[in-house]
């Protein structure tokens, strides 16, 4: 016989919506997708309904105020990394989430199968680790003009075209580990002639062979003396 926890009417609750606390976004570390939930259909058929009794109209009143409550926009440091995020309004609660973070400086999206954030804009984003994910270009990597510390690693990105995207940010340190993009020819020496502020790829300082002017080839010419 399978018995209801006590909990389990609140899996589909944002904190916002538990009373008598004042907790703020920028106080939370590692906070969960959770927003509004699956329709009051869906609740049905996966005989849920018992979590409806907690939904009432939100006034505009209250929705102002869950998003001062919120407050994402003076995060500085989040962890929104292992978000399983397998319905739809998961997925767009955490794109909703992103672009509130105009000063966020350090941010984890680990193991989250993202496979776009090109349209998000992360302007103070210092560290960004978007390993685990389904990214396969640079091109769908969100823009992070201050970027500095950079990590990609067990994505699917092929190869290394867009990368010059990155090339005017003061990237310093690069993680491209279990990437196809990886096995490609001169694979350090391309990417360093990229990125020139780049310092660490792979967790490797730059070595000097990773700096290689391209060979110029000189044509020899047969003089005759007569």
């Amino acid at each position: 016989c399978f018995f209801k926890l006590p909990s389990d009417s609140f899996k589909y609750l944002n904190w916002c919506d538990l009373e008598e606390h004042d907790v703020r976004g920028n106080q939370l570390l590692c906070p969960r997708v959770r927003e509004a939930g699956p329709s009051e259909e869906e609740l049905f058929f996966r005989g849920e309904e018992h979590t409806l009794k907690k939904r009432k109209q939100v006034t505009e009143a209250e929705k102002w105020q869950k998003k001062l409550q919120e407050n994402w926009e003076n995060c500085a440091e989040l962890n929104l990394s292992y978000q399983d995020l397998g319905d739809l309004y998961q997925v767009e609660n955490l794109n909703r989430i992103l672009r509130r973070l105009i000063r966020v400086e350090k941010l984890w999206l680990v193991d989250n199968s993202l496979t776009d954030l090109s349209a998000i804009r992360l302007p103070r984003c210092k560290e960004l680790n978007v390993n685990k994910n389904h990214f396969t270009s640079f091109k769908q990597l969100p823009k992070i003009p201050q970027i500095q510390h950079l990590s990609l690693s067990e994505n699917n990105i092929t190869t290394l075209s867009g990368i010059s995207a990155l090339r005017h940010t003061p990237l310093e340190s690069l993680t491209l580990k279990r990437n196809p993009c990886e096995f490609q020819e001169n694979y350090r020496q391309l990417v360093f002639s990229s990125l020139p502020n780049l310092k660490t790829l792979d967790g490797v300082p730059q070595l000097p062979e990773d700096w290689s002017p391209p060979k110029i080839h000189f044509l020899s010419k047969l003089c005759t003396i007569l």
